[in-house]
């Protein structure tokens, strides 16, 4: 093994503690790591961009390898110095590193035994629910639904997500938005045949020129994928009936060139809110949010839609890699109750696509009992005997580095 180096470059009192109370509050007190993060890093205002950067990214760690820690610990951690000792538990063990590491001596890692544990964690690193740190039933549902697959999709999920940006079509063209990117400091590469940008290193975009001309949305790629699987072409009626805060509600305005119409459903008003502010900075002019008040507001739109949106609401097991705290909280009886709401919904909402027209429907889940088995149970129900299969995808993360996705695409005859 190399010479033990000092990590005291990396750990310092006040980045650990931020650490600390932001893990807390993530598992005590059940907020969303994003949000966490976002006030961790409101409240250190004149942290540099390492700093900043170390916060982020050592909580989202912690919070991917939750289990793993906590078994290194040997018990559930409460209070704030045993969410220190496994931010120390972290950098002796980090996956992928090589390099040993000597902790500083505080009080909060004194209970510690390096050896030990390194030792310990090499142990539980050959059984896959600890390696890859998961609930149990998580990892025995995972290897039903995804036999000879799941290994890898966990291994895919545990990597930190890469940062890639939609090109506006509205106001720009790949080309000239990567240019205009370098020009302040931004580097990228071009992803696939689309409008797709990857950074190559992270780095605060929300404060260049380009983002606020509305040039550029971040956006993965494999969701980039979702409006253009819908084929919609200028002048069509399009309804985005699940729209959120309307990322693809926003590329489909591109696709469609700012002509025809789309309809951006949802039933939070407050996410459609933030759809109109983020239209304005896009200069999409063709959407209409409607919030759904009640059944009414969908069935008054039956048989109107050329093409229809179904971003369902799903377990997001695609997008672990971004939002790694839901899989703690996650429950088997919310799965059931999503697939469910799913199934409503594809019944609910199908006939807004008029006879002709093409629905899809996509989640970020890698479950195939939210894809491919809701729309086979869909196609033999008496309001899918109308549509037929066209196409379908499935992506898994370790197929290209980006978010799992699943989405098909059905004709109304």
């Amino acid at each position: 093994m190399a010479a033990p180096v000092s990590s005291d470059h990396l750990l310092r009192p006040l980045l650990v503690r931020a650490v600390a109370q932001a893990l807390m509050a993530i598992f005590y007190e059940k907020q969303y790591a994003d949000k966490v993060i976002e006030a961790a890093l409101r409240a250190n205002p004149k942290a540099g961009s390492r700093d900043r950067a170390f916060i982020a990214e050592t909580t989202y760690e912690v919070v991917r390898y939750f289990r793993l820690y906590t078994e290194l610990l040997g018990k559930t951690p409460q209070f704030e110095p045993d969410f220190w000792a496994l931010v120390g538990i972290h950098f002796l063990v980090r996956p992928g590193e090589t390099e040993a590491v000597t902790l500083p001596e505080w009080r909060e890692f004194q209970q510690l035994d390096p050896e030990q544990i390194r030792q310990r964690a090499a142990e539980l690193r050959t059984v896959r629910k600890f390696r890859e740190s998961i609930p149990d039933w998580l990892d025995a549902l995972g290897e039903q639904e995804l036999p000879g697959q799941w290994d890898a999709t966990l291994a895919a999920l545990n990597q930190p997500a890469r940062v890639v940006l939609r090109t506006n079509r509205l106001k720009t063209e790949r080309a000239k938005l990567q240019a205009a990117l370098h020009d302040e400091g931004v580097e990228t590469t071009l992803v696939g045949e689309g409008d797709a940008l990857l950074l190559t290193r992270r780095q605060n975009i929300f404060q260049t020129q380009a983002f606020k001309a509305g040039l550029f949305e971040m956006q993965d790629a494999s969701s980039q994928l979702v409006a253009a699987f819908l084929a919609p072409k200028p002048g069509m009626r399009v309804v985005d009936a699940c729209a959120g805060g309307g990322g693809k509600t926003l590329h489909l305005a591109a696709l469609l060139e700012n002509r025809g119409s789309i309809i951006a459903l949802d039933t939070v008003a407050w996410k459609l809110d933030e759809l109109r502010n983020r239209a304005r900075r896009a200069g999409a002019s063709n959407i209409e949010p409607r919030p759904i008040e009640s059944r009414k507001t969908v069935k008054r739109l039956y048989g109107s839609a050329d093409r229809l949106l179904l971003d369902v609401p799903c377990s997001g097991l695609g997008v672990l890699r971004r939002n790694p705290d839901a899989k703690w909280k996650l429950t088997t009886a919310q799965i059931t109750q999503l697939r469910n709401t799913q199934q409503e919904i594809l019944q609910a909402y199908s006939p807004i696509t008029k006879p002709g027209g093409h629905m899809v429907y996509a989640t970020c889940s890698v479950l195939p009992s939210e894809n491919e088995a809701q729309v086979a149970r869909f196609l033999e129900s008496p309001v899918g005997k109308d549509f037929t299969l066209l196409a379908e995808q499935r992506i898994l993360p370790q197929d290209n580095g980006f978010d799992g996705f699943y989405m098909a695409r059905l004709g109304r005859g």
